[in-house]
């Protein structure tokens, strides 16, 4: 062996001793580097215990840049994304790892020197004894970097946890020392390839109360979580003490901070992260999905951080990317935009002229309609629109102006501005002459010119057009993109062609047909034809436009629509695993979906609603939660699909009035008696849903059993069982009784519970999600009285009926009432007892 190394090798002696060392440093403590140790390159520490965490050396850059950083990762999870929790030189990169090392100085320090063999890191401390041999630096298993007495592991020196980048971990603090003045914060990376401190903080109130406040650039508090009160923060409700997590708050004459910790009997992965976007944000890991899932994000607008997209720039919650210029202007920093880093703002394409410059031309004034104006605005005098656009036409320092009664006019860079639907204010932008087309100097000129080349060449440009828009329409179906994020407006041709005219359909139901289709990349989709949509145009497109920016794994993504004379489709991503309703019902040879993957759809319908309802710009009510509208992919990960009947509800609004729309078996009381709806129409039929995922049949079906055939209804026998406390009842009998049963008894509380007849007892989205998630503890239900009655009146369950299909009115058919119960439609109205 020795002979081959020798000779198939030719390594010197000195290679031979390197390579020696190397593997020796590598191997011999996977988690601790000590005094005769150091790390550079590509070696990595790995977390004690189950290695869940990993220290190295990393680029957050995908250009190639040099800029390297030390920090630390997970190592398990997110594969293939580090998603780095804590860096050490944030304001200094190194631009070769491989000659920079991190190792215990002699003044026993951890300290990173670069390849000039300059110290550019240190943990800064006094406390090690000042020997290198005494210490040494350890990975633990929660992510918590240490220096600690090589021999007393129990003295430790310095955390990295006490050292928060970001990122806040389990265990860690953010607060304020009140001796040395140290706020404990987690400020936001500058962009999404630099971990340099960004403008973003997040700390504790500096007067001593026990909240959290977001800082702009250490100045400007733009969000606060309200006082703690031992279990929540105020403003908060997501944040809270509960079985999950333990928060702690402490406050003495040293320092005041919270900590947290997850509860060993929970398998939880989770971060607190103040996100380059201004907003703090909650991800937890899901081992089935392999991926991140945002739990929770404050300030909940996007468009409520303070100057995100910087001055003369627009924001948008409609859109994304959310910041957009203003016309007339250009990104002031593109590099910085592409990083989704929009804070440096905008600039002007073009300078103003002023009307005293000699130039012959006057600024214009551009309208924007529908938005919030911006900050620091001041007021002048002024009776009408035009004398408030004298006024700032007169300041060579004016850039804005708006008239509402009053005139108010900006100076300087534009702040906050924001853009609204279809409410708002007026806003007149200053822009130079030339930004508009035909300037009153060159109009004569331009009319002119045009004129004499229309006379010219008509006739050939007729004919060129003509070819153009025939190519066009034979290339466009083959050119189609998708852009990131966007949605593409589509010909009826293009769809047409794309499932080879409507000819494969894969489902239909009271709102229109379903038809696989083909993109031209080759990317399959679902093209959904609706049928007795009236929206207006405008409407439409609004609705729509709403619905497709937004992105949550448990909702199915919208990549288009056509708007195309009457006829309406919308274009979704293809869900292999169908719809819900064929995977509960369908074929009986089909596998059987066992509880666990189907507490996992539960909680993912719950987490998709929970967004609509609480995560977007607008209120989004589905209106219409049934089986057949959840669809499922290659991994049973659910998805909400079929916004048809989607109902947009302006925040300032707790309720709207609109016309019925749903499933039969799954409408909320309040749809029946003509009252405005909330978000809660939409729970109470994810909770008539609930019941049939328990029990894999219908709610309404016959049962053969102990129960009359003709009337059985299964929440209310199951209300009967569980009362009883034969929980297991309630399971699908083909589940043959494997089930969790604390799952099954938490998840038909919960149902019980969203189908109470009055909307103000029902949980929001938000509560079922923490109730099945473990987080809070869900009691027994009062009786809903729709269900007491129907087991009085059998014959009443024809109105439950689940049935597919669109409810056209308030009364089922027939009409009929029983004997000794109220009218259906009146009993579905009457709060419970």
């Amino acid at each position: 062996m020795a002979g081959s190394w020798i000779s198939g090798g030719r390594l010197g002696l000195v290679s031979l001793l390197k390579l020696a060392l190397l593997a020796v440093r590598t191997s011999s403590a996977a988690d601790l580097i000590t005094a005769n140790q150091s790390l550079s390159g590509e070696q990595i520490l790995v977390s004690s215990g189950a290695g869940d965490f990993v220290l190295g050396f990393f680029s957050p850059t995908r250009s190639g840049s040099r800029r390297f950083y030390v920090g630390i990762w997970y190592g398990k999870v997110s594969r293939s994304e580090k998603k780095v929790v804590w860096v050490a030189n944030r304001e200094a990169p190194v631009s070769d790892p491989a000659a920079s090392e991190l190792a215990i100085s002699g003044d026993g320090n951890l300290v990173l020197i670069d390849q000039s063999r300059t110290p550019v890191w240190s943990t800064n401390t006094s406390a090690g004894g000042g020997s290198a041999a005494a210490v040494v630096a350890e990975l633990l298993a929660g992510g918590n970097l240490v220096l600690r007495d090589a021999v007393n592991s129990s003295r430790i020196f310095w955390r990295s946890i006490d050292h928060p980048t970001d990122t806040w971990l389990p265990g860690g603090k953010v607060g304020l020392n009140k001796v040395t003045g140290e706020n404990q914060r987690l400020t936001s990376w500058r962009s999404s390839e630099d971990p340099a401190p960004g403008i973003f903080s997040l700390e504790i109130d500096r007067n001593g109360t026990s909240q959290y406040l977001i800082f702009w650039n250490r100045s400007r508090v733009y969000w606060s979580s309200g006082p703690w009160n031992g279990e929540i923060f105020s403003l908060v409700p997501e944040m809270t003490r509960n079985f999950v997590y333990d928060f702690k708050y402490f406050d003495d004459d040293t320092e005041n901070y919270f900590t947290y910790s997850v509860k060993p009997s929970f398998n939880l992965t989770t971060r607190f992260v103040m996100h380059v976007s201004g907003q703090i944000k909650q991800f937890t890991w899901v081992d089935n999905s392999q991926q991140w899932i945002l739990f929770w994000s404050q300030p909940r607008a996007q468009c409520d951080v303070h100057l995100l997209c910087g001055p003369f720039s627009v924001c948008n919650e409609r859109i994304a990317p959310h910041c957009g210029c203003l016309r007339g202007f250009e990104e002031a920093s593109p590099a910085s935009w592409i990083l989704d880093d929009h804070t440096a703002g905008c600039r002007r394409r073009t300078p103003l002229l002023c009307a005293d410059a000699g130039a012959g031309e006057e600024d214009e004034f551009y309208e924007m309609a529908n938005v919030e104006l911006p900050d620091d605005r001041r007021s002048v005098p002024a009776a009408s629109t035009g004398e408030c656009a004298a006024a700032c036409r007169g300041n060579c320092s004016c850039t804005a102006y708006a008239f509402d009664g009053g005139c108010s006019v900006w100076y300087g860079g534009l702040a906050n501005l924001r853009q609204l639907g279809d409410h708002g204010g007026r806003l007149f932008l200053r822009l130079a002459a030339s930004e508009f087309t035909g300037s009153k100097s060159g109009e004569g000129k331009i009319v002119g010119a045009a004129v004499g080349a229309a006379v010219a060449v008509g006739a050939l440009m007729v004919t060129l057009l003509a070819l153009l828009w025939r190519r066009r329409r034979r290339r466009r179906f083959s050119a189609l993109r998708v852009a990131d994020g966007g949605l593409v407006a589509f010909w009826y041709g293009d769809l047409r062609r794309m499932t080879k005219n409507f000819s494969e359909k894969l489902g239909g139901g009271g709102f229109g047909s379903v038809f696989l289709g083909t993109m031209a990349e080759g990317n399959v989709v679902a093209v959904k034809k609706l049928e007795g949509i009236r929206q207006g145009e405008k409407q439409f497109r609004t609705e729509v436009s709403t619905i497709g920016t937004i992105q949550h794994v448990n909702l199915v993504r919208l990549r288009g629509f056509c708007s195309d004379r009457s006829r309406r489709l919308l274009v979704y991503d293809y869900m292999p695993g169908g719809s819900l309703d064929h995977t509960l019902f369908g074929d009986q040879a089909a596998p059987t979906v066992g509880w666990k993957t189907r507490y996992q759809i539960i909680l993912g319908i719950a987490r998709g609603l929970a967004y609509l309802h609480e995560s977007c710009r607008d209120c989004i009510i589905h209106c219409d939660i049934k089986p057949e509208n959840i669809l499922l992919d290659g991994e049973f990960v659910p998805k909400v699909a079929d916004f048809g009947l989607a109902k947009l509800v302006r925040r300032d609004f707790s309720r709207v009035l609109t016309t019925m729309r749903g499933t039969r078996g799954y409408l909320a009381p309040e749809w029946i008696s003509g009252e405005p709806i909330t978000a809660k129409a939409d729970v109470y039929s994810f909770g008539m849903m609930l019941f049939e995922i328990i029990s894999g049949r219908r709610n309404s079906e016959e049962k053969g059993e102990e129960e009359n055939q003709a009337g059985f209804f299964f929440p209310s026998w199951a209300l009967r069982k569980l009362g009883e406390g034969d929980i297991a009842a309630l399971l699908d009998p083909k589940l043959k009784g494997d089930a969790n049963l604390e799952e099954l008894e938490r998840a038909a509380r919960t149902a019980f519970w969203c189908i109470q007849d009055d909307d103000s007892s029902r949980p929001s989205m938000t509560q079922v999600v923490k109730i099945l998630e473990g987080f809070v503890e869900v009691g027994m239900p009062p009786p809903p009285r729709s269900l007491r009655l129907l087991g009085e009146a059998p014959e009443s369950i024809a109105f439950f009926s689940s049935k597919p299909g669109s409810c056209s009115s308030a009364v089922p058919d027939g009409g009929g009432v029983s004997a000794g119960a109220q009218p259906k439609s009146a009993s579905l109205t009457t709060p419970a007892d």
